[in-house]
């Protein structure tokens, strides 16, 4: 019996001598050289720089590609005055949609937040929703006369973001502000013409109302939904 076993593991051991013998193969690959980029005159040079400076912007504003070869058409044709694909409006429209499309995957976390806030908010007791989705708490009643949409007024304000963190309160600066209600974010506007003078609402401003997809300086992100306390301490008029 053990002399079959070796038999037979003979062939084996023979194979597997026979593959670690055998050369392997390699196949060779052409590797083609690119050659380096020479620039012949400051306009080859502008030209490129010109590429730098625009890629570096639009990396910025979010963006990662492009189709490279419309871009150039686009260059193209604008440069040699032929007419073009889009029109200005059409051109400027593609390009809000498209960095608009990139903000709203960037603060996505910003958006469902806020909806989730507000679909929460609006459960809560005394909390009113408006037909434009603006979410209000009256803190003082107030007796006075509301103000009309092309009034001045004279309020004391705090704002804050979701998280607590505020970004602006006339009280901390000790003085009420003036301001006009057509020229104020569409959350202002509509709600402190419920109000009476004296009032103090509490707000919750969706993102649409508030400053939308730009945001406003370093405090206030892109697609943010705001909270305001909003004292009406006096109806100007016009």
């Amino acid at each position: 019996m053990k002399k079959l076993l070796i038999t037979l593991l003979i062939p084996c051991c023979a194979m597997a001598v026979d593959a670690q013998t055998k050369k392997t193969v390699v196949k060779k690959t052409t590797i083609t050289a690119v050659a380096p980029v020479k620039f012949a005159s400051t306009l080859d040079s502008a030209s490129y720089a010109f590429g730098m400076s625009m890629a570096a912007s639009l990396k910025s504003g979010g963006l990662k590609s492009l189709n490279y070869e419309l871009l150039m058409k686009g260059l193209k044709a604008e440069f040699a005055g032929e007419k073009t694909l889009l029109s200005q409006e059409s051109a400027q429209k593609a390009i809000g949609n498209t960095f608009k499309t990139v903000s709203q995957a960037k603060f996505s976390s910003n958006i469902t937040v806020g909806k989730k806030f507000l679909e929460n908010n609006k459960k809560t007791p005394g909390v009113q929703t408006t037909a434009s989705g603006l979410q209000y708490l009256v803190l003082t009643a107030g007796d006075g006369i509301k103000p009309k949409e092309t009034d001045s007024v004279l309020v004391h304000y705090k704002g804050t973001l979701l998280n607590g963190k505020q970004f602006d309160s006339s009280y901390d600066r000790g003085e009420p502000i003036t301001l006009t209600l057509d020229r104020v974010i569409p959350g202002w506007t509509e709600g402190m013409q419920l109000m009476s003078k004296g009032a103090k609402y509490k707000f919750f401003i969706p993102y649409n109302l508030a400053y939308g997809e730009r945001g406003a300086g370093q405090d206030i992100p892109p697609y943010s939904t705001l909270i305001f306390e909003i004292e009406l301490l006096k109806v100007n008029g016009k």
